[in-house]
């Protein structure tokens, strides 16, 4: 892709909206060429320009980047329609230049296949008199902007949301303490009945159960605090394993580790990617019932570019972790919310577990992905870059 525009399709702009009394000399006609090329070179907007008969005068380097398009010498002259086909959005965009009578101006506009925010400003090019000659589109892609402003909405959503939950929190455990203290004064008053041992043992286990809810809530909703240090997946692969023992039933389940040699230590929160792979194992550990295999691999890898980047940043070096069990395997429909918020297939389970897995794997700029098959299990695929933008809190 060229940076530099070609002079004919510098030429073809100028003659397009520069009004015929303005032009110049021969002489000085290569002067203002090189000066308008330079101008269109150095603008980080994209800038696209039609003729009055629907054919593009120009767009530049960046428009074909953000648009994620390829450049060929033979776009400059042809309808705008065919050229940007693949962006139907901006088509119906540009198609309004010469019949609405107020054109838009600083207006957002979301492209959906590229899931794309860019923000523009349509106008008209006139002749002296005023007649329309052309029409220019300045735009800017949005994206990471509107990306940064949905993670503050969200993060002040949930400061509101940890703040009522605090205060349930706090109203509801001494409740939950004392009922559970009660019971088990009344178990040891009542030790000849079995009925009644049988009825005090169920209002303790759902006492611990409201209790383990509230705490999880609590969790859920408190913003995610990150101590970044130079950490090893091989020692968080190794502890995640100890600790998802104790908190589900391993059986005879048997575990296989495979880490690539010369695994590099990563910047990241030690103790909150404990809990990510912890709650994965004892999922998988409760999945396969006592009985099966888990595999848990780790190598080098790269986040994959936007395609409209390609070529204008390196791929970001990452670590990708995969967890997967030859358990029952899960179905697409529960596959599709398996990360939503007290979304569960556990008879006494809270959904907060992989929902607060994916809050802690989004605040280390990573991701997390599922796949499962029926009858042939379910692997999660975590990738966090090795030098993440993750800072002390998010």
């Amino acid at each position: 892709m060229s940076e530099t525009p070609p002079r004919s399709d510098v030429r073809a702009v100028r003659r397009a909206l520069v009004p015929r009394t303005a032009r110049r000399t021969p002489q000085t006609s290569s002067v203002d060429d090189r000066f308008f090329r330079h101008i269109i070179r150095s603008m980080r907007n994209g800038v696209l320009a039609i003729h009055r008969d629907g054919r593009l005068a120009l767009m530049n380097d960046e428009a074909y980047r953000i648009f994620a398009l390829t450049k060929t010498a033979e776009d400059v002259g042809r309808r705008f329609a065919d050229v940007l086909c693949e962006r139907p959005e901006i088509v119906r965009v540009l198609g309004g230049a010469f019949e609405l009578s107020h054109l838009p101006n600083r207006a957002e506009l979301r492209l959906t296949d590229l899931d794309r925010v860019i923000g523009y400003t349509l106008s008209q090019v006139k002749e002296d008199e005023g007649a329309p000659r052309g029409a220019v589109l300045f735009f800017k892609d949005l994206t990471q902007v509107e990306q940064l402003e949905e993670r503050e909405r969200l993060r002040d959503r949930l400061a509101s949301l940890g703040e009522m939950a605090a205060g349930i929190a706090h109203e509801l455990k001494n409740p939950l303490a004392g009922i559970e203290v009660m019971a088990g004064l009344l178990r040891r008053q009542v030790s000849d009945s079995k009925d009644a041992q049988s009825l005090l043992a169920d209002i303790i286990s759902e006492a611990k159960l409201a209790n383990a809810i509230v705490v999880e809530m609590l969790e859920f909703v408190r913003p995610v605090r990150l101590q970044v240090e130079r950490t090893s997946i091989a020692e968080v692969v190794q502890q995640s394993v100890t600790m998802a023992e104790s908190k589900a039933e391993r059986g005879s389940v048997d575990v296989t580790v495979d880490l690539e040699r010369g695994l590099p230590h990563i910047q990241a929160d030690h103790h909150q990617l404990c809990q990510v792979f912890t709650n994965l194992l004892a999922n998988a550990f409760e999945a396969l019932g006592r009985k099966g295999h888990i595999t848990i691999t780790a190598a080098t890898g790269a986040m994959d570019n936007d395609p409209a980047f390609v070529g204008v940043h390196p791929p970001t070096p990452t670590v990708v972790v995969d967890v997967a069990d030859d358990g029952p395997g899960l179905k697409a429909d529960v596959t599709e919310k398996i990360f939503d918020p007290f979304f569960t297939t556990k008879v006494t389970g809270t959904g907060l577990g992989l929902a607060i897995v994916r809050k802690i794997v989004d605040a280390h700029d990573g991701r997390i992905d599922v796949s499962s098959d029926e009858g042939v299990g379910t692997r999660f695929r975590v990738t966090l870059p090795i030098t993440s933008s993750a800072v002390w809190f998010k």
